[in-house]
């Protein structure tokens, strides 16, 4: 039994949701996603609220909470959006937004340009060297900010690269000076 499959995810005002099949379209404020969803799994429209369900004969609930899921990130992607912020630490690192371009010097013998994916907005700090990703798809998000990240991971002796706002970095120790 699934407990996050069997929840119904409310629709708030303003949001529309529409079933054609398998393609479920969730429009909001913010803008629009759509996605096809697994046809094992049965998508319900009631009133307010969407129902996943699995399909007849089927016992498979992971599919049911996956989409259940799913569709729950759109709807609140439409309405809220998702943000992802990235840290940089190390000296002479630093980033700069050009339109849609994102400049990284990393130390490396070049820069590296990366350009931000349809979708996706970006802000930089440069008091607190913070790179915020803002967009309405989870999943476009994340891996922008992993393939970001990708440059240059941190690294466990000084801990300098790029990391999540909220990661932390296990340090190692050094070599010590032998006696």
């Amino acid at each position: 039994m699934s407990r996050i499959g069997n929840k119904p995810i409310e629709i708030p005002s303003g949001v529309k949701v529409n079933l054609d099949g398998q393609l479920i379209k969730v429009e909001g404020p913010k803008g629009r996603l759509e996605r096809v969803c697994h046809d094992r799994v049965e998508i319900k429209l009631e009133a307010d609220q969407v129902l996943v369900s699995p399909c007849a004969g089927e016992s498979n609930t992971a599919l049911q909470g996956l989409t259940r899921s799913l569709v729950a990130n759109m709807v609140k992607g439409v309405t809220e959006g998702f943000n992802k912020v990235l840290e940089i630490s190390g000296v002479g690192y630093r980033a700069e937004l050009k339109g849609k371009v994102l400049n990284l010097s990393l130390g490396f013998s070049h820069p590296v340009d990366y350009p931000l994916p349809e979708g996706i907005s970006a802000e930089y700090d440069a008091k607190a060297n913070r790179i915020t990703l803002s967009g309405i798809d989870k999943e476009l998000v994340g891996a922008t900010a992993a393939k970001i990240r990708s440059f240059r991971k941190p690294e466990p002796y000084k801990g300098k690269g790029i990391r999540y706002a909220d990661e932390r970095i296990l340090r190692k120790a050094g070599k010590t000076g032998a006696k």
